[in-house]
């Protein structure tokens, strides 16, 4: 019997968030991914709370022209950015389930070329 895609990005996701947890010196950098937008979060676990935030909604990116891909780059940049003005310089990174591929590896670029490091 075949799994469907969301089964099988849900067992992924398990299995990696059981590894990994983001503390408030080194937080968790989730991503979300849908068809359309893209977005990230810095996520301290032990006090459960979302330490900084970007998206492909936000003004600034929203309004610039390009493809998905161009969009999470600017995404990762932004969200460097954000990270950089709350004192966080490292971060763990958790790719929620997807392949490191496409969207979600050009924002992690980005993230680490604009000087976040994991």
């Amino acid at each position: 019997m075949a799994v469907s895609k969301i089964e099988r990005r849900r067992k992924i996701k398990v299995r990696v968030r059981s590894k990994i947890s983001g503390t408030a010196e080194r937080p968790r950098m989730t991503v979300f991914r849908s068809n359309k937008q893209i977005s990230v979060q810095l996520i301290d676990d032990v006090a459960g709370k979302t330490l900084a935030a970007s998206s492909s909604l936000v003004k600034d990116i929203a309004e610039q022209s390009g493809s998905k891909s161009d969009k999470a780059a600017l995404v990762g940049k932004s969200i460097a950015e954000v990270a950089a003005k709350a004192g966080i310089t490292s971060v763990v990174f958790d790719r929620n389930g997807y392949l490191y591929h496409g969207r979600v590896k050009q924002l992690a670029d980005a993230a680490r070329e604009a000087g976040l490091k994991f």
